[in-house]
């Protein structure tokens, strides 16, 4: 199992998968969740490109140091994880909080990125989202994180897939079995953390951005996703009709079929025409 070292000397775990020749892409999962939650994805898009999913500081098999995470700190992880695998730049996709980390790699450091993809995510807070993140913190603190994740599900998978009780645990069991609460919590303070300007920095952007959400995520409504398109230069945006916050499980095959479209119109070598920019589209789901 392959590990490095962050700038501040913990061990991060990351893994490859996939074509051995292709173009690296750089995997970031969001908030409590490991490498994982990629499941999903590993054959359809490591069927052309080459992977580098990694474990966020505080989960999966990567280290889980106490006290406050920061943001950059985790986007370095992420870049240190890169770089070991033996590439300096990637392809780059996040999902929620990991949405946050390919954000900040591609505005400070978009040498690394060859293109960007943003799934179910937002780059500012909402009043309401600030004081949810803070009552996730006082239920993990309190009572543990299989009551949070009981208490939970319901912002992250659409109301179908809910029904379905094995879905939901394997959604959720590494989030209630194998994350601490203090990680968590860390995580999810590194969140609260970003301020107004973090926004302002997506002018920054210049990669191929594709910003990508479920229609029925509650957690990051569509509005996150509009702004984030319009604070991106020639970013598209791609709605996935029926999706929650977790549209990557449940409509695997719609996801991975808009992700794979724009990676292959992202490569060098691809002389497909780039779309308009800022192109809203709406894709029909299939499961």
């Amino acid at each position: 199992m392959p590990f490095t070292k962050s700038v501040d000397g913990i061990r991060v775990h990351y893994h490859l998968a996939g074509r051995v020749d292709g173009e690296p892409v750089l995997m970031l999962m969001g908030l409590g969740a490991d490498s994982r939650g990629w499941v999903m994805q590993q054959r359809a898009l490591g069927s052309r490109y080459r992977l580098v999913l990694v474990d966020n500081r505080g989960a999966g098999r990567s280290d889980r140091p106490p006290g406050a995470y920061d943001l950059v700190t985790m986007a370095d992880d992420a870049i240190a994880c890169l770089r070991a695998a033996g590439f300096e730049s990637a392809h780059v996709l996040g999902a929620s909080m990991g949405g946050i980390l390919a954000q900040v790699i591609a505005a400070h450091h978009p040498e690394r990125v060859r293109s960007l993809v943003l799934a179910c995510t937002a780059c500012r807070h909402h009043q309401w989202r600030r004081e949810l993140l803070e009552e996730w913190i006082d239920t993990a603190r309190s009572d543990g994180m299989r009551k949070f994740a009981r208490a939970n599900m319901e912002w992250l998978i659409g109301g179908r897939s809910l029904r379905r009780v094995a879905l939901g645990m394997q959604l959720f069991g590494p989030l209630a079995f194998n994350l601490s609460g203090p990680a968590f919590i860390s995580q999810v303070e590194a969140i609260l953390a970003m301020d107004e300007t973090f926004a302002s920095s997506l002018s920054d952007v210049v990669a191929p951005t594709l910003v990508t959400v479920g229609s029925q995520d509650r957690l990051t409504p569509i509005g996150d996703s509009e702004e984030l398109a319009s604070r991106i230069a020639g970013a598209e945006l791609e709605v996935v009709r029926g999706g929650a916050h977790l549209f990557m499980v449940e409509h695997a095959v719609t996801f991975n079929r808009l992700v794979l479209d724009f990676l292959d119109r992202s490569v060098p070598t691809s002389t497909t025409p780039s779309p308009a920019p800022f192109a809203l589209r709406s894709a029909p789901a299939s499961a």
